[in-house]
């Protein structure tokens, strides 16, 4: 008895209504673990790999999904599906696309590999501290780093002077190798790097005695950076041509500076805006007056409205950050008055607030309007009681 096909969604692992995309996704996660080259001996393996392939190629093809979805596998009985996995056709469908990855993946080549051509060189990252009023308004920081030049002696060929580089035997300056590779479906034709000249198409028979061979030599370099208004800690500056050198010609990289804002006392950051809290005295809450405003522009005089209860908060406008796109356009100041109660009093103080108190208490929750012998219902709670921490 024919042994019972799975249906193809399922060997996939797809939703029905799955785009090309998705299909082609699912089979080359599925190619790429039961393939016979990475299984070798597997029998189950090899199996559920055919499974997978017949399923990619029956789903791939719009005509094709057309007739499974109707009529499911008796769509392709008596055709190449027929008798099991082992006979079908897997040249019915596209695989070139997706087994260029994979055994660029299994055998390290494929698209991956590189040809002696111009290479832009990498970029180098470093960092530097600044202060959290450099961070608003800008400054310009002097660093020092290891960079690689052209080593004077051989001018960048890595040859001893008076010598040069070799045309590499064995890629005849191509910079790639081309290797055949037996798989399931036959002789696999791969690229991958020269392994004797690395990609480069030359061969340096006598090194450079100042470089060793590498046609650069390190030198330390002092490297002005413009950090401009606005920048916040963790972003970057780039720097153009201040990385790796290129290779075979091609650029420098670019030297990538992070910045790493120092924390302020009294200021926090949330964009471009800035948070802080102000003390102000009671009489100052209570019957208004000026108050003076720490900022990034310097102090500032607020003017607090007579009766301003603690925690109100208030928005200087303009007084926050620059935008890093136009520097013209700043963002807010937020500061939370909190009211300050003083924990030491001299006895005058303490009189005259006792007198305050005696003026304004029996509009503020007091006590003493309630007599030790007042219901539970007079004292506003279950009876009158002395609470200390």
């Amino acid at each position: 008895m024919a042994e019972q096909k799975r249906d193809y969604y399922e060997v996939l692992g797809i939703d029905k209504n799955a785009d090309d995309a998705a299909i082609k996704k699912a089979y080359r996660v599925l190619a790429k673990k039961y393939h016979p080259d990475m299984n070798p001996g597997d029998a189950d393996a090899e199996k559920k790999f055919k499974e997978a392939s017949e399923a990619y190629a029956i789903l791939s093809d719009p005509e094709k999904r057309r007739q499974y979805d109707q009529y499911g596998h008796a769509a392709f009985d008596g055709a190449g599906g027929a008798g099991g996995f082992g006979g079908f056709d897997f040249n019915s469908a596209d695989f070139s696309d997706i087994f260029g990855d994979i055994f660029g993946d299994i055998f390290g080549s494929g698209r991956r590999s590189r040809s002696n051509g111009p290479m832009k060189g990498s970029n180098i990252r470093t960092s530097v501290r600044i202060t959290f009023e450099e961070a608003v308004f800008g400054v310009e920081k002097e660093i020092e780093l290891m960079l690689k030049d052209e080593c004077t002696s051989c001018h960048g060929t890595g040859s001893k002077p008076g010598t040069s580089p070799e045309t590499c035997s064995k890629c005849g300056g191509k910079g790639q190798v081309v290797f055949t590779q037996q798989s399931f479906f036959g002789t696999v034709r791969n690229v991958q790097t020269c392994p004797d000249c690395h990609g480069t198409g030359k061969v340096i028979k006598d090194k450079c005695p100042d470089c060793r061979g590498t046609g650069y030599i390190t030198n330390k370099k002092k490297i002005e950076v413009s950090i401009p208004a606005g920048i916040d800690n963790g972003q970057c500056v780039r720097i153009r041509d201040k990385g790796e050198p290129g290779t075979n010609g091609g650029p420098r990289g670019d030297l990538l500076v992070e910045v790493v804002v120092g924390r302020h006392p009294i200021f926090q950051r949330q964009d471009e805006n800035i948070y802080s809290t102000v003390p102000m005295s009671f009489a100052v809450a209570a019957l208004g007056g000026e108050i003076v405003i720490d900022t990034v522009d310097g102090k500032v005089i607020y003017d607090v409205k007579a009766g301003t209860p603690t925690d109100t908060k208030v928005r200087l406008r303009g007084k926050g950050v620059p935008s890093l796109r136009n520097k013209n356009v700043r963002g807010d100041h937020y500061v939370t008055l909190v009211v300050q109660v003083p924990d030491k009093l001299s006895h005058e103080a303490r009189e005259l607030l006792k007198k305050f108190d005696e003026e304004t208490g029996d509009t503020i929750n007091a006590a003493k309007n309630v007599s030790s012998s007042g219901s539970a219902e007079e004292a506003g709670g279950k009876g009158r009681k002395k609470f200390r921490k």
